[in-house]
C-alpha cells in the first residue's frame, strides 16, 4: 500500500510552496516543527511573523503592476484590518511595510496612539475608521484629529453619525470624511442589504443637504465591501460596476472625492488544492475601474484595500498530538487531539471553515480515514473533512503522532478570547512567536505560556 507521503503527492501534489518533508518530518517556511514541538510541547500555537510582510508585499507588488500596465492615474494604499488580529507583533510587523490602518472600534483608536508613541506610525498615517460609532469611539476620534492626526478619515455608518462629529469637530483644515455604501447581499443571502452603511440611493441627497455647505468637512472617500469577498463571479463584478458608476456621479458633484474604499476579501490559502489567479483578479479590478470612469469622464480614484485575513491567516499555525485512537464502529475511527477546535479554532465550528491540515510525522506510514475529535464534551467538536474531499486522511500507525493546522492567523485568538475562559475551561495554549535573524537562522520568543488553572479560577471569581 502507498504511503501517506505517496497518497498525498498522487491527490494534490506536494511538497507545495512553505510545506516541505525531510526525513519523514513535516517543515512549514523552512522550520523543523519536530523540533518545535519536542522544545515547546502541544498543543502549541505559533506565528511566523516574516509571513506578514511577505504578503503585504506581493499585493502591493500586484497593485503597481496593474497600474503601470492599465496606465491607472490614481494611486494605492493598503490599509491592514486590524480586526483580523489586533497583536502588537502583528500590527508592528505590518507597519514595517509603509502601509496604513483600518479601525472598527473603541479600543483600536489608543493602540493607534501607542503604536505612533513609540515611532511605529506617525500622525500622518492614513486610519480608515470604519464601523458604528459608539459615543467612545467618536471621542476617541475627535480628541485624536484635534491631536494633529491629519489623516483619520471618519467612515460614515449612518447618517447620524455626522452629527457627533459635526458638533465637536474644531480644527484648522477640514475633516476628511468617508461614506459607506450599504452593498447588496449576495443572492443566497437570508437579507437583501447589508445593515452597515448608507443606502445607494441616499448618499448624494445626504451629502446635498447636510456636508456640501459645511466648511468643517470634505467627503474625500467611498467605501463598500462586497460579501462575497474579491471573487472572479458576476456578482462580485455587478457590484463593483455599481458602486464605481456611484463613485464617478458623486466625483461630478463632489471634487474633493478623491478615492475609493474597495475594502477587504482577499483570499488566502485555505487548501492544498487553493486556485486562485491574484495577478489577474488585481489586474481586472484596476482595469474595470478605469474603463467605468473613462465612460463617466471621470479621473480614475485612488484605490485603498483593507486586507485582514490576506495579511495574517498564512502566517500561523497550531500543533496537536494525538492522545488517543478510538474504533467506534466498522467504519469510524477517531484519532482525539490534546486540544479543541471550538475553544482553538472557532471558526471550523462555527463557519465550516477548512484550513490546511497535515501530520507532521511519521510521513512513510501507510495511510487511512479518520475523523479528528477535540477534548471538549461537545458533539460538535469534531473535523472530518477537507477543502478538497469529504474525508481526512492521516498516517496509519501506532507510534505518536502529531499533526498541524496551517494558515489561522486571521481572528482565530480573539474570536477564542485571548486569555479568557474557554468551553470545558481549556486553556488557551502556548504561543510562539517566530522571527527571522539577518543571517537566517529562526528566532523564537513565547509570547504566552499555556494557561493555568490558578488563572482560570480568577477570571471565574474563584
Amino acid at each position: 500500500m502507498q504511503s501517506y507521503s505517496e497518497f498525498l503527492d498522487l491527490s494534490v501534489g506536494f511538497p507545495q510552496e512553505g510545506f516541505d518533508v525531510i526525513d519523514d518530518e513535516l517543515y512549514f517556511q523552512d522550520l523543523n516543527l519536530m523540533e518545535m514541538i519536542e522544545t515547546y510541547g502541544t498543543p502549541l500555537r505559533f506565528t511566523y511573523l516574516p509571513m506578514v510582510s511577505k504578503k503585504i508585499q506581493q499585493a502591493k507588488i500586484l497593485f503597481q503592476t496593474a497600474i503601470l500596465k492599465n496606465n491607472y492615474r490614481g494611486d494605492y494604499k493598503y490599509c491592514y484590518c486590524t480586526k483580523s488580529s489586533h497583536f502588537r507583533h502583528i500590527v508592528e510587523e505590518a507597519l514595517k511595510n509603509n502601509i496604513h490602518l483600518e479601525t472598527s472600534s473603541a479600543f483600536d483608536m489608543p493602540m493607534v496612539d501607542a503604536l505612533e508613541k513609540k515611532g511605529h506610525l506617525t500622525k500622518d498615517t492614513t486610519i480608515i475608521c470604519n464601523g458604528f460609532k459608539t459615543y467612545q469611539y467618536k471621542q476617541y476620534i475627535i480628541d485624536m484629529l484635534h491631536d494633529g492626526y491629519k489623516n483619520i478619515i471618519p467612515v460614515l455608518d449612518n447618517k447620524e453619525e455626522f452629527n457627533l462629529f459635526d458638533d465637536e469637530v474644531d480644527i484648522d483644515t477640514p475633516c476628511n470624511l468617508g461614506i459607506r455604501i450599504a452593498a447588496e447581499e449576495q443572492p443566497d443571502s437570508q437579507f437583501y442589504t447589508s445593515r452597515l452603511g448608507v443606502r445607494m440611493e441616499d448618499i448624494i441627497d445626504f451629502y446635498n443637504n447636510k456636508i456640501v455647505h459645511n466648511p468643517n468637512f470634505r467627503v474625500k472617500l467611498l467605501h463598500f465591501f462586497i460579501n462575497s469577498g474579491i471573487t472572479d463571479s458576476p456578482y462580485y463584478w455587478n457590484e463593483l460596476e455599481k458602486y464605481v458608476t456611484l463613485y464617478c456621479k458623486f466625483k461630478k458633484i463632489n471634487p474633493d472625492l478623491d478615492t475609493l474604499d474597495i475594502g477587504g476579501g482577499m483570499p488566502f490559502k485555505d487548501s492544498l488544492v487553493f486556485d486562485f489567479d491574484y495577478e489577474y483578479m488585481v489586474n481586472e479590478i484596476v482595469k474595470r475601474i478605469k474603463e467605468i470612469c473613462a465612460i463617466h469622464d471621470v479621473m480614475e480614484p485612488d484605490i485603498i484595500t483593507e486586507f485582514g485575513k490576506y495579511t495574517v491567516a498564512e502566517a500561523s499555525g497550531i500543533l496537536y498530538k494525538v492522545l488517543g485512537r478510538k474504533q467506534q464502529n466498522d467504519r469510524e475511527r477517531w484519532l482525539m487531539l490534546d486540544g479543541s477546535f471550538i475553544t482553538n479554532l472557532p471558526d471550523v465550528w462555527a463557519l465550516n471553515q477548512k484550513y490546511i491540515l497535515l501530520p507532521i510525522n511519521n510521513w512513510d506510514a501507510e495511510y487511512e480515514r479518520v475523523n479528528l475529535g477535540g477534548i471538549t464534551c461537545d458533539g460538535q467538536d469534531y473535523y472530518n473533512q477537507e477543502a478538497h474531499m469529504n474525508s481526512v486522511f492521516m498516517p496509519k500507525t501506532r507510534k505518536v503522532q502529531y499533526l498541524g493546522f496551517f494558515h489561522t492567523g486571521a481572528y482565530q485568538e480573539v474570536l477564542s478570547g485571548y486569555g479568557g475562559i474557554h468551553h470545558c475551561l481549556l486553556p488557551s495554549p502556548k504561543h510562539v512567536l517566530i522571527r527571522r535573524n539577518r543571517d537566517e537562522s529562526f528566532n523564537f520568543e513565547v509570547f504566552g505560556e499555556e494557561q493555568n488553572s490558578k488563572q482560570v479560577l480568577k477570571i471565574l471569581g474563584y
